[in-house]
């Protein structure tokens, strides 16, 4: 399934920390550990140099992914005009079909978190509710079936 494009300030600032401190941190360290290690002698048996060089490709796989991910982002800011429908950045209150209530904010597929109750807007749940309004009734097809969700509340706050 293809990713969506957008992520919120917030998201993108999170993003842009990790390259940073991969980048001008971690990698440094790991650099140097690897060539004190280096420096021991025998490579082949050497733990920390083994260690070290296995950690600084997992380090360039990740910032060239972030580099990349970061130029294709679309930060998103909610908008006035937005109020009283469901869009991305939109946190929406919804009662489920066993009065069970869920709080979601919905966000990019590079940011979510389900413990925050933050979803990603490529998920059924955030495809269901785009454009709803409060009273609406959801239908969201889910592996384990379909639930129905009453929009009860919608707003935005950065």
């Amino acid at each position: 399934m293809k990713r969506s494009h957008y992520i919120t300030r917030h998201g993108w600032d999170m993003l842009d920390r990790e390259l940073k401190y991969l980048w001008k941190d971690e990698r440094p360290r790991v650099t140097k550990s690897v060539s004190e290690a280096a420096a021991l002698g025998d490579r082949s048996e050497n733990a920390e140099y083994i260690y070290g060089k296995k950690r600084l490709r997992e380090i360039d796989r990740r910032v060239r992914f972030l580099s990349k991910r970061l130029d294709e982002l679309t930060i998103v800011y909610p908008e006035k005009q937005q109020e009283g429908k469901v869009f991305f950045g939109a946190w929406v209150k919804v009662i489920d079909e066993h009065d069970k209530t869920f709080t979601y904010r919905i966000v990019g597929s590079d940011e979510w978190d389900v413990s925050k109750g933050e979803i990603s807007i490529d998920s059924p749940v955030a495809r269901a509710l785009i454009g709803k309004q409060v009273d609406d009734e959801v239908v969201v097809k889910t592996p384990e079936g379909e639930r129905i969700l009453d929009v009860v509340k919608i707003w935005y706050k950065n």
